[in-house]
């Protein structure tokens, strides 16, 4: 019995990202090989015409699995019926502007689409928030779509945790599928903090195997928190491709559940574990089964490690209190 499409919606499709993601969509990488998809794709009128583009494309390339394509630059249209929203448009920091700048920007923008979610969407929409400050614009799109469940709305930290699984690979030489439950907690930025300490590759404790302290507690982790400005300076372009492939394992892991005994980095609604305070969209590790995630709990967190932890908490909330200001 064929399934019926799902409806996947992407924001700013006719940008870097979405030109990498839609057809990886259209391929069955984020829902499975068996499952149909009818692809929304909204970008603001000035990219009216790219877009259009994309969509002829999307049609060449003749995808077994895709039912449909809705093109458009009106949101509602957009956002009707969709039951995932992969947000990937927003207002770039741009040279010689201050955070409040780009957050007013962005506070604007994810007010309108969380509104439009809330109203024209398929009652159990899952979210997941893509574009920067990726966790303070998953907060404000919770804010405006409030009968979405807070559970339904993420944002993507899996590239950060794609990133620390490849160095990892890299260091030891090894497969990075063989990489297992590294972490990372808190913001998607430059205070983030990727965590080996319960990682493991064929069983054998990460920290144990590189045998390099230093290394772990210093250039592993500044090379991940700064990846994306390193891909910048070499493409003289944002990631488009791995964001793009980690948006897909989010969603996948998510919704066809993570394998057992191994957990994934998440964006979610903080509950307050692991002292982490309430009400902020944090990074933590999570496993997921039937489409529901749920923080990984019980794991030690060294002096070194809470540290870390409360430095990217308070990033956050100084984030959620500057983009509350916007609002007023």
């Amino acid at each position: 019995m064929a399934k019926e499409p799902a409806r996947v919606l992407v924001t700013g499709a006719a940008g870097q990202i979405g030109y990498a993601l839609v057809p990886m969509i259209a391929r069955g990488v984020m829902l499975g090989v068996d499952q149909p998809v009818i692809l929304h794709m909204l970008d603001i009128p000035p990219a009216a015409e790219a877009l259009n583009g994309v969509k002829m494309e999307l049609v060449d390339a003749a995808f077994p699995l895709l039912k449909g394509v809705v093109a458009t630059t009106d949101v509602v249209e957009a956002c009707t019926g969709v039951n995932y929203a992969v947000m990937v448009g927003g207002f770039p920091r741009k040279e010689g502007m201050e955070r409040k700048d780009v957050m007013t920007k962005n506070v604007s923008i994810y007010k309108s689409q969380a509104s439009a979610l809330e109203k024209y969407a398929a009652a159990n929409c899952k979210v997941l928030v893509v574009a920067n400050p990726a966790n303070t614009n998953a907060l404000i799109l919770k804010e405006f779509a409030p009968s979405i469940p807070e559970k339904n709305i993420t944002c993507l930290t899996r590239l950060d945790h794609n990133r620390a699984l490849g160095q990892i690979s890299e260091r030891l030489n090894v497969q990075v599928s063989d990489v297992k439950n590294a972490i990372i907690w808190g913001n998607h930025s430059s205070s983030q903090y990727p965590d080996v300490n319960h990682a493991t590759v064929g069983g054998k404790p990460v920290r144990e195997l590189v045998a390099d302290d230093e290394w772990l507690n210093g250039e592993f982790i500044k090379t991940v928190q700064q990846r994306g400005a390193a891909i910048i300076k070499a493409r003289k372009l944002s990631s488009a491709l791995s964001a793009a492939s980690s948006a897909c394992d989010h969603i996948r892991d998510w919704v066809l559940g993570t394998p057992e005994g191994t957990w994934v980095s998440m964006g979610v609604y903080s509950d307050g574990s692991y002292k982490v305070p309430a009400g902020l969209i944090y990074s933590f590790p999570v496993t997921c089964a039937n489409g529901e995630w749920k923080i990984v709990q019980g794991l030690s967190i060294d002096e070194f490690s809470r540290k870390k932890l409360d430095l990217t908490a308070e990033e956050l909330t100084e984030e959620k209190s500057l983009a509350y200001s916007c609002l007023s």
